[in-house]
């Protein structure tokens, strides 16, 4: 390994300590001929989850034949979904259908499922993701793989335990985007120069799963993405987009950070989320990124990434031109493209212009890294985003400064105080 791999090896052995390990019984570890179709269960029924399978199904040879979930009219939606689009490519459709608390430990247990793709509230994520890699199974996780410090910590000895018997995607699919892939290696290549400075947003309309009328631990499940402890807040759950690409195109994590942040113009009863937040973010070689984002009220939806070097100037927008500007001037198609106004467009997981092929990307190499034995392991890669996000917003709620170190040795464990066994 180079030096700065060494580097970032020894942060990830810092924040873990020392490891305890696992040992996965051979007969739990599942390799697959290159002919075999991959079985695949999903666990977590919503929206994004029921794309992630779709994406499976029509752009790979995989079979989806599970679903799990809390809520039975969540599993009998995707269930419908799956079956539809599995007798189009002749497939049986699902087989097997898990309902309730205990519906995570059953499909990761299903010796008929090779695979899971995660994707539940991201509080549960640290918890599903250990059964899963436990029971022999691979996975793709969606982000954040945890909602604080010491869930990030866990998810480093998971990714421990599975490193070269399973593969462990994280649900970055924007680093698979080939406009992205192409922008990312030519400024690694030197295209803007010594970097100085960047900015990075993520501008979003309020996000309303609109359930009532339910007791307050059920209805805080269904409107989990208003619900700070579930979600992890807005900069973990849905930012964490753009400042993975930030620590992607400076391949580091930042140093520290200065936060704001509120609630003003979020006020719905039950919603315990920031509407706002603004973070500077110090990275190595004295760069600083300047990070704002909303999610709230009405507006435009938009994206983007700006850097700035001593040859040049970039922007990675979700939709409109990407590209470099400069002495190495490359624009992604050369052609410009209105940015997308619906503040659905991320929720739904229905991406096109510059993520047009992010997600077929992402669940194709994830297929592929199975059948051909060729695992993935991203958990250390997930883990760095999801405390760089935790960061900022940590830095923001306390409105001042706050160090990666000083982070690192957080204790403070988030508790939802929900008992699902009491919901059940």
């Amino acid at each position: 390994m180079s030096e700065k791999e060494i580097g970032r090896r020894g942060f990830l052995h810092a924040a873990t300590g020392t490891a305890a390990f696992t040992i996965l019984k051979p007969q739990l570890v599942r390799g697959m001929q290159a002919n075999s179709a991959v079985r695949v269960g999903l666990l977590g029924c919503g929206g994004r989850g029921s794309n992630h399978v779709e994406t499976i199904l029509k752009n790979t040879d995989a079979r989806v034949i599970a679903v799990a979930d809390m809520f039975q009219d969540r599993a009998e939606a995707a269930k419908q979904h799956v079956d539809k689009l599995s007798a189009a490519k002749g497939h049986a459709g699902i087989e097997k259908a898990f309902i309730g608390p205990k519906a995570y430990q059953q499909i990761a247990e299903s010796k008929d499922v090779d695979a899971v793709v995660i994707a539940t509230p991201p509080y549960y994520h640290v918890e599903h993701l250990g059964a899963v890699v436990a029971a022999g199974k691979h996975v793709y996780c969606e982000k954040p793989v945890a909602v604080d410090v010491p869930g990030a910590k866990r998810v480093l000895e998971i990714g421990q335990r599975a490193e070269g018997k399973l593969s462990l995607d994280v649900g970055f699919q924007i680093r698979m985007a080939p406009p992205y892939i192409e922008l990312v290696k030519r400024i690694h290549a030197g295209a803007l120069g010594d970097i100085a400075t960047g900015a990075a947003y993520y501008y979003c309309n309020a996000i309303d799963l609109n359930f009532s009328n339910l007791p307050p631990a059920m209805l805080r499940l269904r409107n989990w993405i208003q619900d700070r402890v579930l979600s992890g807040d807005i900069i973990v759950e849905q930012n964490i987009h753009a400042i993975d690409i930030c620590n992607w195109t400076l391949n580091a994590h930042p140093l520290k950070a200065t936060g704001r942040g509120g609630r003003k113009g979020r006020n719905r009863p039950g919603d315990t989320c920031y509407s706002h937040f603004d973070v500077v973010f110090q990275y190595p070689n004295d760069v600083d990124v300047s990070f704002s984002s909303t999610q709230f009220g009405k507006g435009q939806f938009d994206v983007n990434e700006r850097f700035y070097g001593t040859r040049g100037s970039s922007q990675s927008p979700y939709a409109g031109p990407l590209g470099i500007w400069g002495e190495d001037q490359w624009v992604w198609g050369g052609g410009e493209k209105p940015a997308a106004q619906s503040g659905q467009f991320s929720a739904s997981g229905s991406f096109s212009d510059n993520l047009a092929e992010a997600d077929s990307e992402k669940q194709k190499a994830f297929i592929h890294s199975i059948t051909s034995g060729q695992f993935h392991n991203q958990a250390a890669a997930g883990v760095e985003s999801a405390l760089t996000a935790m960061l900022g917003r940590q830095a923001a709620y306390a409105g001042g400064e706050l160090t990666w170190d000083d982070l690192l040795r957080s204790n403070e464990h988030w508790d939802a105080g929900i008992d699902l066994n009491n919901l059940a």
